[in-house]
């Protein structure tokens, strides 16, 4: 799929790392690092506008090194770039470990997955079908 692009960011575009990878690195596009304190949260810009196709949504998610070496995720992961929204893309991050963490510029700080989707057309009714689980919520299954 082709998916125009405008790189405002001093960065390359971002590339798969495998010809297998289901995402693509975004990079923190910035004037000077950003030091992230415990449990504080920034808005990282990337400096990417993207024009997706209908149908199509981009997630952005966790690097799972930043996550599991520095307590580094994705705020509101996924984040879900709409088909329709061509602003710069930025990357809500927050420092979930003990130590300040620094962001610097050029660093890798979340992967990009593009992804299909449908929307659905809402059916009004009384009664749903009954299926084994029911209303069985979480921690239902038990835990075996």
């Amino acid at each position: 799929m082709k998916v125009k692009i405008i790189n405002e960011s001093h960065h390359p575009l971002p590339a798969y790392a495998t010809p297998q990878s289901a995402g693509v690195d975004l990079r923190a596009n910035l004037d000077e690092p950003v030091t992230l304190i415990p449990m504080q949260r920034a808005l990282i810009p990337t400096g990417l506008r993207i024009a997706l196709p209908a149908g199509v949504e981009a997630q952005v998610r966790p690097r799972s090194g930043l996550a599991l070496k520095h307590g580094i995720t994705v705020l509101n992961s996924p984040g879900t770039i709409d088909a329709d929204y061509r602003g710069l893309i930025g990357v809500i991050l927050v420092n979930l470990s003990q130590e300040p963490f620094v962001i610097q510029d050029g660093e890798r700080i979340a992967q990009m997955v593009i992804a299909r989707h449908e929307q659905a057309e809402w059916v009004e009714t009384d009664t749903l079908d009954e299926t084994e689980r029911g209303e069985g919520g979480f921690g239902h299954s038990g835990k075996e």
